[in-house]
């Protein structure tokens, strides 16, 4: 197919979204799912337009599967809108070690015992398989400023994190089938591919989120400098992430995560801020009325009701500049504005990257041998292993037992097991066992799509339908 019919192709497939995502945000289906019906339907299983494999392509279907995923753990980053001194932290990080761990346990003993795996290629696929998706699973995750719900922050959480804390079990499988040094009793790989990647990964994140964003900060509100441009701001700040990380020998994945974190925490302590500086103010004038028409983030608008010194002061700025200007610059609705501006970029960015990989995924299940696919093992995995997982991992938490049992079933796989599929087939692992490795997770993947896909909408009606009834 030429370019200009690929042009008009993804056009078209772009625009039928775009006037179907609100409906089929009511029924049982999910955008991924049609993806994947795309990318099948462009390969040789039907149309033929494509027909690459990870033979010929595995080094840029890396590349592009680890794009999407940066861009994807930035904006969850970013959607942690709570303190770290918030409880609610402890689900995410819980259920990115505790639970993470012990489905990679289960996977290795189940693979080694039932599914006649060597250990080392079971730790190997229980690393690719246990981190929890935070592309596809955006229907579940936070959506807006202010979100408390412990479902979904446990979700957006978790998928941020254990995309990071997954690397060092795919080091240690790769290791123990030969093709990563671990040392003769594991204590390299304990000593840099766990403490050290995992520490320095985090901190260099954190540091460079905060600087940059109070270096932004600091020129906006000081000297009305560096406005606009908030989407090279975001890019910007993954790219040094990422590779300040990689560069010092530590995970890119989680300096990126840490990094939004940190930008997002700069909101928070502003915002916390100006309420205590205006709890004795007295308005002279409404905030509806200093607003205006211009929408700005819902967290804006919060701050401006709770704080009507801060509407008034708004309105009384450098009339040259525009109302986004004027918030941009304001000295204290400025940290909100930036992330925002930013959120709302990467929020479009990952959209458009979740088109791009699983149209790609679709356009290479024609490539699978799925002779070789133990759908026992799937079965396991989704029905057993992620929810004892679960329940292990939020053991004694204040999560409900539903929320317990939503966290253990919507356990999503998607293009972060790709992207760990795709890591480990590029070191060389032999022909065996990367077809193997390869059935095995695009059988997931797919299964995973498909079967969180129709569920989402139903569960997550009768999960909203109790809050609603209280709220009303």
């Amino acid at each position: 197919m030429d370019i200009a019919s690929w042009f008009a192709f993804i056009g078209l497939l772009l625009l039928v979204m775009a006037v179907s995502d609100s409906v089929l945000s009511r029924l049982p289906l999910s955008t991924s799912m049609l993806y994947l019906l795309v990318g099948m339907a462009i390969s040789p299983l039907w149309l033929g337009w494509t027909a690459f494999s990870v033979e010929t392509h595995s080094h840029e279907l890396e590349l592009l599967a680890e794009i999407v995923v940066l861009l994807s753990l930035f904006t969850s980053g970013l959607k942690m809108s709570a303190g770290l001194d918030d409880g609610r932290w402890r689900l995410p990080l819980r259920l990115a070690v505790v639970s993470m761990l012990v489905t990679v346990a289960l996977v290795a003993i189940a693979g080694s015992t039932w599914f006649g795996m060597s250990i080392g290629f079971a730790v190997l696929l229980g690393g690719i398989l246990a981190p929890t998706d935070p592309v596809i699973a955006s229907a579940v995750q936070l959506h807006r400023p202010g979100d408390r719900d412990r479902l979904r922050f446990a979700l957006t959480g978790e998928g941020g994190l254990n995309d990071g804390t997954a690397f060092p079990i795919v080091f240690f499988g790769l290791g123990l089938l030969g093709y990563h040094r671990i040392g003769a009793y594991a204590e390299r790989w304990i000593v840099f591919d766990l403490l050290w990647a995992v520490i320095a990964g985090i901190a260099i994140g954190a540091a460079l989120g905060t600087l940059v964003g109070w270096f932004v900060l600091y020129l906006r509100r000081t000297h009305k400098e560096a406005l606009g441009l908030d989407n090279f701001l975001a890019l910007g700040l993954i790219g040094v992430s990422y590779g300040a990380a990689q560069m010092a020998g530590a995970y890119g994945f989680l300096a990126v995560f840490a990094a939004a974190v940190a930008l997002r925490r700069q909101e928070r302590i502003a915002s916390a801020a100006l309420v205590e500086a205006d709890l004795t103010a007295t308005p002279s004038a409404p905030p509806a009325a200093v607003i205006g028409a211009v929408a700005a983030d819902a967290s804006i608008a919060a701050n401006l009701a709770a704080s009507p010194a801060a509407a008034i002061a708004l309105a009384h700025t450098d009339p040259e500049l525009s109302y986004e200007e004027r918030v941009a610059t304001d000295p204290q609705l400025a940290p909100a504005y930036m992330t925002h501006a930013v959120l709302s970029f990467n929020e479009q960015l990952e959209r458009i990257g979740e088109v791009v990989v699983v149209v790609t995924l679709g356009a290479l299940v024609w490539t699978v041998e799925w002779h070789l696919v133990p759908w026992a093992f799937i079965a396991l995995l989704l029905l057993v292993i992620r929810p004892a997982a679960v329940q292990v991992g939020l053991f004694g938490s204040r999560s409900s037992r539903q929320q317990r049992l939503l966290i253990g079933w919507f356990g999503i796989r998607g293009v972060g097991s790709f992207y760990y599929l795709m890591f480990a087939v590029n070191h060389d692992i032999s022909t065996a066992v990367g077809t193997q490795l390869f059935a095995l997770t695009i059988a997931v993947i797919v299964v995973s799509i498909v079967v969180h896909g129709i569920s989402v909408t139903p569960l997550m009606r009768l999960y909203k339908r109790p809050r609603q009834n209280k709220a009303a």
